[in-house]
């Protein structure tokens, strides 16, 4: 999750997932359903529990635990598979206009870092923040809901397609 910050099971999280560079992958649909269908994954198999989330062109928040497990070990595994995913998905997609400057853009952050050899997609941290009480849990709720609204994107947060705002209760689990 972050090389600074332990996650313990069963504990309630904010996470931030950043593609690196801030780069605007997931402005396509393609690439947020492989995201969704991954979580899908995760809640199925893995034990993510998912209370709220919005995937943005570039980021992913979530409030998120993980039954059982360190909720940070598997971020590390969907990140590290999303992102062989995702890459190549541009490589392979015929229609994407923006391949050649994505691919590079990730090579070049691959080169500053030893950890990655031909691409480097995903931030390294995913700044985990402890939810502790309702006050602060209900604080991250509307600021997840509300970062497509601040985008410009839509003008109420229940009509963004990627977003939990589109259900019923965001405090429980949902079941993507």
């Amino acid at each position: 999750m972050s090389e600074f910050v332990k996650t313990y099971p069963n504990k309630l999280y904010f996470v931030t997932l950043t593609v690196e560079g801030w780069v605007d992958v997931f402005s396509r649909n393609i690439y947020k359903d492989e995201i969704i269908s991954n979580l899908k994954y995760c809640q199925e198999k893995e034990g993510l529990q998912i209370y709220a989330y919005v995937l943005m062109n570039n980021h992913l928040h979530m409030i998120a635990a993980r039954e059982n497990g360190d909720l940070g070990e598997l971020l590390g595994r969907f990140k590290s598979y999303t992102a062989k995913k995702i890459l190549n998905m541009i490589e392979t997609n015929p229609q994407e206009s923006r391949k050649e400057w994505m691919l590079n853009l990730f090579k070049h952050f691959a080169s500053t870092n030893k950890q990655h050899t031909n691409y480097h997609f995903w931030n390294y941290t995913n700044h985990p923040i402890e939810l502790w009480s309702p006050e602060v849990i209900m604080q991250k709720v509307e600021y997840i809901h509300n970062n497509p609204v601040r985008a410009g994107i839509v003008t109420e947060p229940q009509h963004y397609l990627y977003s939990s705002a589109c259900y019923d209760s965001p405090l429980s689990v949902l079941i993507l």
